[in-house]
């Protein structure tokens, strides 16, 4: 390899490109309109347009993607985690364009990507598992008759995606209807494809998971464990590693399990075999994640190995420089940075970062993708950063994340610092005797401390990229030109021919009135549940918004008859009026 291209955005495409340069190759970034200015298109040698406003006609366009590769003369194509990285039609189309895939084979990740697959994988290899359907359901009819021959709860879960996205749990079968349809827009929006099977869910787990690396010479070693328990929406908070309060009988039996599959599966390259951890101590494999994970950094810590480095040297055929597990070198805390409001929910605030103030000292790692200044998308994932901390023992790393998240300063978004400076004040958490409190949906059920809700944005009236039709040299080209830029032209009032304007937002209206529904982030309409003149109950869901890759429902404030005033597919603004109910 010679040249890599980054098929992603935000701070994973700075971690990859700095680990090209790390290793001596060049790296070729890619970005959406919306990310023109972005921190990974500077972190990268060089930067190419995929001339597009949301993932599916940018980071989820294949065709693009392998155009600019070719135009850029890259060899080789790294994907990062998320969008396209666990497709293997992806994979083999890297391949068969003469490209290096740093990844696994594409019938690896055929094999463990799709979740159905992996299951069969796991049930041959003996490891602990839970019922589930044996591939994808046809129909919500097939989920409910699941349901009842098991049991309740129910997890719905995209077959051909991860971290969270198209997954939905369902408590009660009158719920099984929205939440299927929701899982599978969520499954087609974030990865293309919509099926989805459906599995026991054991209330109360743990998640754990096993770091895998494996080369072309039949290595399979097993890097170490994390815990990954503190979720909402299924989306990862906060990880540490290794898993603490484990048995040796346990993390022996997931470290085996992860190994059996992923040689089952002749895998090669840097993969997660993540299981359930319940009350009662049964473990159950849940998936297999075939590329790199967003908590990375606290394995590296912990074990000493830069795992984006040796995905370079894999893909390139050499052999891993160990054959077993590395001794464990303290205790490593990863806090995912999201643009989120914990006191709303956790609703995405995308907007301009104003201010930022990471920080720094003994045991401090920072991982960021963006910089004071940057424009934070509502069309991509919430994450703007990852602050990593790590002592000689769990109770040392506790205090240094105290004080580094103490330094942390980010202004113009609402964050999610208030939940982790209040998660460490709390002895679910930091309790030193075990076992863990927390699990997956502690957050939402048994978190104490209750957060105040942040300064709402306004919103980005400008569009985030203009291009212009210009002559060079006696040669048409398109000049694509940032906000601040074209903005500052004497003729930006009115846009140039062949332009495309600037996407119409409606001004966010905050001013209360009886009967208001109003959008409660920044996205865009997604669905009405019910129609202008339909009779509604108070708190009855009727519209369902989407922001940074997730669905929010907005519920009415009082009983009567529902006046929409936003069509579906709309974008828009914190706090802008959708309908009113009379």
């Amino acid at each position: 390899m010679s040249k890599v291209l980054i098929a992603n955005r935000g701070e994973v495409a700075v971690r990859i490109a700095r680990a090209c340069r790390d290793y001596g190759v060049h790296s070729v970034a890619v970005y959406a309109d919306p990310d023109a200015q972005a921190l990974h298109v500077q972190a990268a040698d060089e930067a190419w347009a995929l001339e597009g406003e949301r993932p599916a006609d940018s980071y989820l366009d294949m065709a693009k993607l392998l155009h600019i590769a070719r135009r850029s003369g890259a060899d080789a194509v790294h994907p990062g985690y998320g969008f396209l990285s666990e497709r293997a039609d992806f994979a083999q189309a890297v391949l068969d364009a003469g490209l290096v895939w740093i990844g696994p084979p594409p019938a690896a990740m055929a094999a463990l990507g799709d979740k159905v697959a992996a299951r069969r994988v796991a049930l041959q290899v003996g490891a602990p598992l839970v019922a589930g359907t044996p591939g994808p359901v046809q129909g919500v009819d097939e989920v409910r008759a699941f349901a009842r021959r098991h049991g309740l709860p129910v997890a719905i879960k995209a077959a051909h995606g991860g971290g969270g996205r198209g997954l939905k749990v369902a408590w009660h079968l009158d719920e099984v209807e929205e939440l299927y349809a929701s899982a599978v827009r969520e499954a087609q929006a974030a990865f293309g494809r919509g099926e989805c099977y459906v599995e026991q869910y054991l209330d109360r787990p743990r998640h754990i998971e096993a770091q895998v690396l494996a080369d072309r010479q039949g290595q399979v070693v097993v890097l170490g464990t994390r815990d990954c328990s503190l979720q909402r929406r299924h989306q990862k908070l906060v990880e540490e590693a290794p898993a603490p309060f484990l048995s040796e009988a346990q993390r022996a039996r997931i470290h085996q399990a992860a190994r059996d599959i992923c040689a089952a599966a002749g895998y090669v390259g840097a993969g997660t075999v993540e299981f359930l951890l319940g009350r009662s101590g049964q473990l159950s494999f849940l998936e297999v994640n075939t590329r790199l994970q967003v908590e990375h950094p606290v394995t590296e810590e912990t074990s000493g190995v830069d795992l984006v480095l040796e995905q370079l040297r894999m893909a390139d055929g050499l052999a891993l420089p160990f054959t077993d597990t590395p001794p464990v070198r303290g205790h490593s805390i990863e806090f995912r940075i999201n643009a989120e409001d914990p006191g709303r929910g956790y609703l995405p605030t995308p907007g301009r970062i104003t201010q930022l103030v990471w920080p720094s000292g003994p045991g401090v790692r920072v991982d960021s993708g963006v910089a004071a200044g940057s424009s934070v998308p509502g069309a991509f994932d919430s994450l703007l950063a990852k602050v990593i901390v790590t002592g000689a023992t769990r109770a040392q790393a506790l205090a240094r994340a105290r004080r580094a998240l103490a330094e942390c300063q980010v202004e113009g978004v609402a964050t999610v610092l208030p939940f982790h400076r209040a998660l460490l004040q709390d002895a679910a958490f930091t309790a030193q005797d075990g076992p863990l409190a927390v699990h997956t949906r502690w957050i939402e059920t048994e978190m104490v401390a209750r957060l105040d809700s942040a300064a709402r944005p306004g919103p980005e009236d400008a569009a985030p990229l203009r291009r212009f039709d210009v002559e060079l040299d006696g040669k048409r080209v398109r000049l694509g030109l940032p906000a601040p830029l074209w903005q500052a032209l004497p003729c930006a009032a009115a846009a140039p021919p062949g332009a495309a304007a600037a996407p119409a937002r409606a001004a966010a209206d905050t001013g209360p009135g009886a009967g208001e529904l109003r959008a409660p982030l920044a996205g865009s309409l997604v669905a009405w549940r019910r129609r202008s003149g339909d009779a509604v109950q108070a708190g009855e869901a009727v519209a369902v918004l989407e922001a940074m890759k997730m669905e929010t429902t907005v519920t009415t404030p009082q009983a009567g008859t529902l006046e929409c005033l936003v069509d579906a597919g709309a974008p828009l603004a914190a706090g802008q009026l959708l309908a009113r109910v009379r």
